[in-house]
């Protein structure tokens, strides 16, 4: 179930997403740069990425790579940064126009934060790279869902249709866990679940607190309600009289 676009416009130009976007976008051509003239794609993700052994061995020299990798992705294909990117575009708007762009900007990190230190300790012996933005963007989901849970969202799913937030973000959040449950004790490279989920609960507790001073926007509701008015008919067909009073007489629409 692929989320496509959501019915909640933006009351101001979401400045932070923009710069999110373009700044992962940039960063994934660097990537391809680097590897077009030789450099080795796994020494790019073991330098950049967050490697949680190198982290426990070496915290102060790794610890910067938890924000490098935050904006990193598999530079094998679009798919990966493609799809994050479409999740931050449809939902990250919103939570930017609740939050304020400072705010907004330190809630990201912070969920990426969360997100790197679910991976860490689920298995902190791993050599294996996390790179992507995906850990940060499960926090924007959780926020999203938190502020605008029945907020319309058009998904598609073999064909195109309409569900409230939350359970698009629902489904988000138990196909990683489920997926996690399954990864447990496996060793090799593939989807950073954990991750996921740290960041998913980190956007879930975090929400709360960025959230305090600030006034929640009413969003419209699913299913989207639909005008109900009719033109009255002509001639007074099918009016109910005014209570108390005679039927008016008919007028046959021939003489």
């Amino acid at each position: 179930m692929l989320p496509v676009r959501d019915h909640l416009p933006s009351r101001r130009t979401p400045v932070v997403t923009y710069a999110l976007i373009a700044l992962n976008i940039l960063t994934f051509v660097w990537m391809r740069a680097l590897i077009t003239a030789g450099y080795p794609p796994q020494r790019l993700l073991t330098e950049y990425g967050l490697v949680p052994l190198r982290l426990l061995q070496t915290p102060l020299d790794a610890s910067w790579t938890v924000l490098t990798s935050m904006f990193m992705h598999d530079p094998s294909g679009w798919l990966h940064l493609g799809g994050n990117m479409l999740f931050l575009w449809i939902f990250g708007d919103n939570v930017e126009d609740a939050l304020g762009r400072g705010r907004y900007l330190a809630f990201y990190l912070l969920a990426g934060l969360g997100a790197a230190a679910a991976q860490f300790f689920i298995d902190p012996a791993s050599h294996i790279p996390m790179v992507g933005a995906s850990g940060a963007i499960s926090g924007v989901l959780a926020a999203y869902g938190s502020l605008y849970p029945r907020a319309p969202v058009t998904v598609f799913f073999g064909l195109f249709f309409e569900l409230p937030a939350w359970i698009v973000i629902l489904e988000y959040f138990a196909a990683n866990l489920f997926n996690a449950l399954g990864a447990i004790g496996l060793r090799g490279g593939g989807v950073a679940f954990f991750a996921h989920l740290g960041g998913f609960v980190a956007g879930l507790f975090l929400i709360r607190g960025f959230m305090i001073g600030r006034s929640r926007r009413k969003s419209p509701d699913w299913p989207k309600k639909r005008s109900s008015s009719r033109r009255p008919p002509p001639n007074g067909w099918g009016r109910m009289p005014p209570s108390g009073s005679r039927p008016p007489a008919r007028r046959w629409p021939f003489p």
